[in-house]
C-alpha cells in the first residue's frame, strides 16, 4: 500500500513538473522580445533552466541517462545523431571499418556500434548510435542514452536526409536540452559569490542582448543576490545562464546531409538553402566520403607532431597526432605516463620556438602543427 501512494505521489510530482515546464516555455514563446520584456523573458529562462536542471539531477540519481558502455580507443570520439533511418550505419561502414546493420527501415540500430577511421594518420573512433526522436532528452526512444553517450563525444555529426528538413530544429533542440553546446565557445564571463553588498556588474564591451535589470533578476533566481559578475563579450540571457550553472560541454559539429542522391538538383538546391549543410554526401554511393573524412580531421583541430631521439633523425613518417593548444605535457603523457615526472628539458624545431633545436625546460610549452620534439629524461 505504502508503495502505491509512493508510485502515485511520484506520478503527481513529474505531472506538476512537466506543468511548470510547459507553461514556461508557452510564456517564453508567447512573449513578444523587446526591451520592455527582455527582463521578463530573462527570468522565466531563469526558472525554466532550473526546473530542468532538477529534473535531470533526479533522473541521473535514479540511473537514467548513462549512455551506452563503449571503450574509448584512438586520438578522438565521434558519434553521429540523427532520426532513424538516415543512413548512419551506412556511413559508418563508408568511414570505418565496422560492420554496422544496415536496413530500410526505422530502429536498425539496437545498440552503439563502435568503428575506426584512419586519417592522415590519426585514428578516429566513429559510434553508431540508434535514431533520435524528439522527446529524446526526457528518455523518449532511447533518446537519453543516445545523448547521454554524445556527452563523451569530442565532435558530433547530425545526418540529415532531403526529405525531412525539419529534423534539423528537432535535433538541435534535444541535444541542447541535453546541456550541450554545439559549435560555441564558454562566455567570457566571470561570477564570484561575495558576503554582502548586492551584485556588482562589470563589463570590458558594450552589452546590446541583455539589460542591467536583466543580469540581476537571473542572478537573484540563482541565488546569487550577493555577487560580482565581470562580463568580456557581448552574451545574451541564455548564455548568462549557462555561464551561472557551469555545467555545459561545448562540442563541435558538422552537419550532413546524406542521400543526395535520392533527389533532383533543384530539390536539392532547395534544401541545401534551407539547411546549409556543413557537406553533402551520399553514403550510399560513396559520394565526398574523402572530402567529410578530411573536415572531421580540421573540426578535431588535430595537429601532427613528430618525434626525435638524441643523435638521430627525426621519424617523419608516423606523426604523434595532438590537439590545437596541446603543450610538452600533452605530449609526455602521450607518450609515456612516466616522461612528466622524469622530464628535464625538450629540444624544438618548428613554428613554436624562435630558433631550430631551442632547448625548452617548461611542460607549458604549446607544441604548432609539424613541429619536431626531442624529449630529455633522467
Amino acid at each position: 500500500m505504502a508503495q502505491q501512494f509512493n508510485v502515485k505521489n511520484a506520478k503527481k510530482h513529474e505531472s506538476s513538473h512537466d506543468r511548470k515546464v510547459k507553461e514556461l516555455e508557452e510564456e517564453i514563446s508567447k512573449t513578444k522580445y523587446n526591451k520592455s520584456t527582455q527582463s521578463h523573458i530573462g527570468l522565466a529562462k531563469a526558472k525554466l533552466a532550473k526546473l530542468k536542471e532538477e529534473y535531470q539531477r533526479k533522473a541521473a540519481a535514479k540511473g537514467g541517462g548513462t549512455g551506452f558502455s563503449v571503450k574509448r580507443s584512438g586520438d578522438a570520439t565521434v558519434i553521429m545523431v540523427g532520426f532513424p533511418s538516415v543512413g548512419k550505419s551506412t556511413l559508418l561502414n563508408a568511414l570505418t571499418n565496422a560492420n554496422s546493420p544496415v536496413g530500410a527501415y526505422a530502429f536498425t540500430t539496437l545498440t552503439c556500434i563502435p568503428g575506426l577511421m584512419e586519417y592522415n594518420h590519426a585514428k578516429i573512433q566513429v559510434l553508431d548510435v540508434p535514431g533520435i526522436v524528439e522527446g529524446a532528452a526526457t528518455g523518449r526512444g532511447r533518446g537519453r542514452e543516445v545523448l547521454a553517450c554524445a556527452q563523451s563525444a569530442d565532435l558530433v555529426l547530425i545526418i540529415l536526409e532531403p526529405f525531412y528538413p525539419e529534423h534539423l530544429e528537432v535535433i538541435n533542440r534535444e541535444i541542447k536540452e541535453t546541456g550541450l553546446r554545439l559549435n560555441q565557445k564558454p562566455p567570457l564571463v566571470r561570477i564570484s559569490k561575495k558576503p554582502r553588498g548586492g551584485i556588482d556588474i562589470g563589463s570590458t564591451v558594450r552589452l546590446t542582448k541583455i539589460s542591467e535589470e536583466s543580469i540581476k533578476n537571473i542572478l537573484k533566481e540563482f541565488r546569487l543576490d550577493n555577487s560580482s559578475i565581470v562580463i568580456r563579450e557581448d552574451i545574451n540571457d541564455d548564455q548568462l545562464i549557462d555561464a551561472i550553472e557551469g555545467n555545459k560541454r561545448y562540442v563541435p559539429a558538422i552537419t550532413i546531409l546524406n542521400k543526395i542522391d535520392t533527389v533532383d538538383s533543384q530539390e536539392l538546391e532547395r534544401v541545401k538553402s534551407e539547411l546549409e549543410p556543413d557537406i553533402c554526401i551520399s553514403a550510399e554511393k560513396k559520394v565526398n566520403i574523402e572530402e567529410l573524412k578530411g573536415l572531421i580531421f580540421k573540426k578535431l583541430n588535430f595537429i601532427r607532431v613528430y618525434c626525435k631521439e638524441s643523435g638521430k633523425k627525426a621519424d617523419m613518417d608516423v606523426p604523434l597526432i595532438m590537439r590545437k593548444g596541446d603543450t610538452l605535457r600533452e605530449i609526455c603523457m602521450k607518450l609515456h605516463k612516466d616522461f612528466i615526472n622524469k622530464f628535464k628539458f625538450a629540444r624544438i624545431w618548428g613554428k613554436s620556438v624562435k630558433f631550430p633545436g631551442m632547448k625548452l625546460r617548461r611542460l607549458d610549452h604549446v607544441v604548432e602543427d609539424n613541429d619536431i620534439v626531442e624529449i630529455h629524461t633522467g
